[in-house]
């Protein structure tokens, strides 16, 4: 098939459908149907167009804006929050803003752009997003993307303004306030943005500086974590609820759509890729197919988070015996994940540094393994830089920043990150586990196909830590009471 030349520069319009070249009488084109145009455009109420946003939402973004002003001063700051990526030809995927663009704004709008535009040592912020169509204009039935009869009742400005206390405008007029700006550090999604932004650099100091700012919640950003957090616990319960129906049909997908739906029900949905891995899937780091059975007698490893509607979200994980009692193997290796999490959350706190559990809990791990007889060398020596053997059995990290991203501030500096100490404020997962894949010859028959995480979300505070998810035990017997209180 060829090609003309430039058409990768300018693809087709997504389309459900073939376009014909002339007319067809059998199927004619509703803008070209006078009746039908006529019709249409009376006999209209107003719907309610008010955002689905959350009480806070305005002012808590206010003061991130101000948080940010002093690092870009005399400067124009642009953000743009994206677009719904295509899934295929006219089908798209669930739409998300850009999480340094809605921590700056709080609007969700597709294709929006926010502008903080100089004044004096501050910036005044106009917000600029897509118009939609309302009846009378012929957008109304045929833009798919913004006509108010395909996706529902749509804010405009005036809604958008009194939501987020901030000036709208149309997306318009975005040329107009770029033309007038001065020195721009633009960041965000560009998936799908005005092409104008296309040719602006994007500024890594900004994402750098955002996601060092972000680092340090506010309290209403706490509060959205808690809530998140006792959210996610409630499908846990949800979840354990159904191993038995999981058992007899369903498997891993039964209890996967068990949580996504009950998210999707009390928040804005899951904040990352459910995974449910039962037995020798509970090794697999990112076991997101979820499509094997769930059998009696599993250890079944669940890391779900739900996202609030404010898109913050949890991430936490327990490992569960399915038959409701863990076997000898499997106590085994949940005890020393246990061991290990209560010795990085003990190294979790103001001014200790973020290495510092990650480094408590693994010098626990090597401990345990050498102690099983797994490692082939001393627990010093494995211990080293150039050692480094018990991680065969943990490859991954010990855990991470939580927020608006399940990996939160991912484009901080390593100084500001691994590298430095913990302060008031920041939301920890901390996730020790042991993954004993069922091919690995070097672990004894009785724990291959073993997979065991605990993760909590913990905030630091000005005198320790509060374990947010403490109301998930991590103990074997509180595990095992727990399911058995369902």
């Amino acid at each position: 098939m060829s090609l003309s030349p430039d058409s990768h520069q300018h693809p087709a319009p997504a389309t459900s459908m073939p376009r014909p070249t002339k007319g067809d009488p059998r199927l004619p084109q509703l803008r070209e149907a006078t009746g039908f145009v006529e019709f249409i455009e009376t006999g209209w109420a107003t719907p309610d167009r008010t955002p689905d946003t959350v009480p806070g939402i305005a002012a808590a973004t206010a003061a991130h804006r101000a948080r940010l002003s002093p690092a870009f001063v005399g400067r124009t700051v642009v953000l743009a929050g994206g677009k719904a990526p295509v899934r295929v030809n006219d089908n798209y995927y669930g739409f998300r803003p850009d999480s340094n663009f809605f921590w700056l704004s709080g609007c969700t709008a597709e294709e929006a752009v926010l502008v903080m535009s100089p004044a004096g040592a501050s910036h005044d912020a106009t917000l600029f997003i897509p118009a939609p169509a309302y009846p009378g204009e012929a957008d109304f039935f045929a833009d798919a993307a913004h006509g108010e009869l395909w996706v529902g009742s749509a804010p405009g400005m005036p809604e958008w303004t009194a939501a987020l206390e901030i000036e709208t405008r149309p997306l318009a007029e975005l040329e107009g306030a770029l033309a007038r700006a001065t020195d721009i550090a633009l960041g965000g999604s560009l998936l799908g943005a005005n092409p104008l932004l296309h040719s602006i650099s994007v500024s890594q100091d900004l994402g750098r500086i955002l996601a060092e700012l972000r680092m340090i919640k506010d309290d209403w950003e706490i509060s959205e974590l808690r809530g998140t957090v006792n959210s996610t616990i409630d499908g846990f319960k949800a979840v354990a609820r159904e191993i038995p129906e999981a058992i007899r049909f369903g498997g891993e997908r039964w209890l996967q759509g068990t949580f996504d739906r009950h998210a999707r029900t009390v928040g804005n949905g899951t904040g990352y890729t459910t995974i449910v891995g039962s037995g020798a899937n509970a090794p697999v780091l990112h076991w997101v197919r979820c499509d094997g059975p769930v059998r009696e007698n599993d250890a079944l490893l669940l890391d779900m988070g739900v996202e609030a509607r404010s898109l913050y979200t949890a991430d936490i994980t327990r490992t569960l015996p399915t038959s409701g009692t863990f076997s000898a193997a499997q106590r085994q290796a949940h005890d020393l994940v246990e061991k290990a999490h209560r010795a990085g959350l003990a190294a979790v706190g103001p001014g200790k540094l973020f290495s510092g559990f990650h480094s408590a809990a693994l010098e626990v791990i090597a401990t345990g393994l050498h102690d099983w007889g797994m490692l082939p060398v001393s627990v010093d020596e494995a211990l080293s830089p150039q050692g480094q053997h018990h991680r065969r059995y943990i490859v991954c990290g010990i855990g991470h920043h939580l927020g608006l991203d399940v990996h939160d501030c991912a484009k901080s500096s390593y100084e500001a990150y691994q590298g430095a100490p913990m302060e008031p404020g920041m939301v920890m997962a901390v996730e020790p586990g042991l993954y004993f894949h069922a091919w690995d010859n070097t672990v004894p028959p009785e724990l291959r196909g073993l997979g065991v995480r605990i993760e909590d979300n913990v905030l630091v505070t000005e005198t320790g830590t509060e374990v947010l998810s403490e109301a998930l035990p991590i103990t074997a017997d509180g595990i095992e009471e727990w399911m058995r209180a369902l």
